[in-house]
């Protein structure tokens, strides 16, 4: 773990909260001469598979010999884990002087806790010189601290209703919000849409002069059992056996070959063995993540919103689970009702735990709403006490599923590891 003056001095730039708006980006970068500027960068928004997408073209890029620089958000364990060059993350040493110098540099301006991290990045991937930087939006896009870069590429991921407090109350608002990435004359890879979010985003890069590579058009995904092919303009990869599951993995590394084969035209070519090593071994903690040693048996997975609740419910029935005994907790910001409702179906029993965050959802209303509906549910204090109680109640046929905040999930990860699991 990083210093802890230096976690402290971070997240107490939380007090500042969500400010979208760039000004205080452009400020934080000026003052280290504009380091954003020094290598090429893939700029991936998105409501889901933003992680996934970088996770691809990060494994896909480093075994092909690029230095490759990467900034998620959030973490699952430790801060540092946002900021990786080739999948390792940054130092506790170089995490605190980047702080100091940023901080010392920027003594007037309020940045949030967010504008301050993504400068720290971008400068950190500067000073090491990496040859491209995987850039993850936030939240939204267009007012996202990431959106003082000018990219390679952008890469839009499937868009659904989430953070309908920032970035607007139906599907066209939140695309114009994503879609802000989309810069002038600079190509962009677009994930399958549903209609309402594709017209939004062809029309954006329309007025932006911007050639769109479209999911279904352009790039396909094919499975054949669990061998995966991708089909690009120039490209046809079979045989592909990605170590990430379900089938909506197919989908994120189209997306991500697509954008390489973009990326091939700014002299970053990859090779098909590059490909295939990089799709097998590319990973991303907590994302329909079975933990290997437990029995029964435990998936973790965020499932944070309607989207990421629906691709859960698919892989579940992909695999002939039909009875689940769910962990379930949740930010206060998420549409809660919407996400039970799709995932009770498959529900033995609902067992409550706050994730660690300042405003979880209420489990006094979860417990509610399920009884209400004819669920059973018991609601705990620890995360240790409810995996306990839900393997202990498992049948035959039946698992466990960590699932609503992966904030929950990291919590049931830390849980797991420390009792030698």
């Amino acid at each position: 773990m990083a210093n802890q003056d230096i976690l402290e001095f971070l997240y107490g730039l939380q007090m500042f909260g969500i400010k979208l708006g760039l000004e205080n980006s452009y400020e934080l970068l000026q003052s280290v001469d504009n380091p954003q500027n020094d290598y090429g960068i893939v700029h991936v928004a998105g409501t889901n598979g933003k992680g996934s997408v970088c996770a691809f073209m990060r494994e896909i890029l480093t075994h092909a010999g690029y230095r490759v620089g990467t900034y998620t958000s959030p973490h699952l364990h430790e801060f540092n884990e946002r900021i990786t060059i080739d999948g390792n993350p940054i130092s506790d040493g170089e995490l605190t002087d980047l702080v100091k110098e940023l901080r010392d540099k920027n003594k007037q301006c309020p940045a949030t806790f967010f504008e301050f991290t993504t400068a720290l990045a971008l400068l950190y991937f500067s000073r090491n010189q990496v040859d491209i930087v995987l850039l993850e939006v936030g939240m939204g896009g267009r007012l996202d601290a990431t959106n003082v870069v000018q990219p390679l590429v952008s890469v839009i991921t499937p868009v659904s209703y989430d953070h309908i407090g920032h970035l607007g109350t139906n599907l066209s608002e939140i695309a114009a919000e994503k879609g802000g990435i989309i810069k002038p004359n600079t190509p962009v890879v677009v994930g399958r849409q549903p209609d309402t979010v594709l017209q939004v985003l062809i029309d954006i890069a329309a007025k932006e002069q911007s050639e769109v590579w479209l999911a279904g058009d352009h790039f396909t995904s094919f499975w054949c059992a669990d061998e995966l092919t991708v089909t690009t303009p120039c490209h046809s990869w079979s045989a592909l056996k990605p170590k990430l599951v379900g089938h909506h993995q197919g989908d994120n590394a189209a997306t991500a070959l697509m954008a390489l084969e973009v990326l091939r035209t700014h002299d970053f070519a990859v090779s098909a063995e590059s490909v295939r090593l990089g799709v097998t071994q590319a990973c991303w903690p907590g994302r329909l993540e079975w933990w290997p040693s437990s029995q029964p048996a435990v998936l973790l997975d965020g499932a944070h919103n309607v989207a990421g609740a629906r691709v859960l419910v698919d892989y579940l029935r992909s695999q002939g689970v039909a009875h689940i005994r769910w962990i379930g907790g949740f930010k206060s910001d998420k549409d809660v009702p919407a996400i039970l409702d799709i995932i009770l179906p498959l529900t033995e029993k609902f067992y409550g735990v706050d994730p660690p965050v300042e405003e979880p959802y209420s489990l006094a209303t979860v417990q509610a709403y399920i009884e209400a509906n004819g669920g059973s549910v018991q609601n705990y204090r620890k995360i240790s006490l409810a995996v306990q109680a839900a393997r202990q109640d498992c049948l035959d046929g039946e698992i466990v599923v960590v699932a609503g905040s992966l904030f929950l999930v990291a919590a049931c990860r830390e849980y797991l590891i420390s009792v030698g699991e």
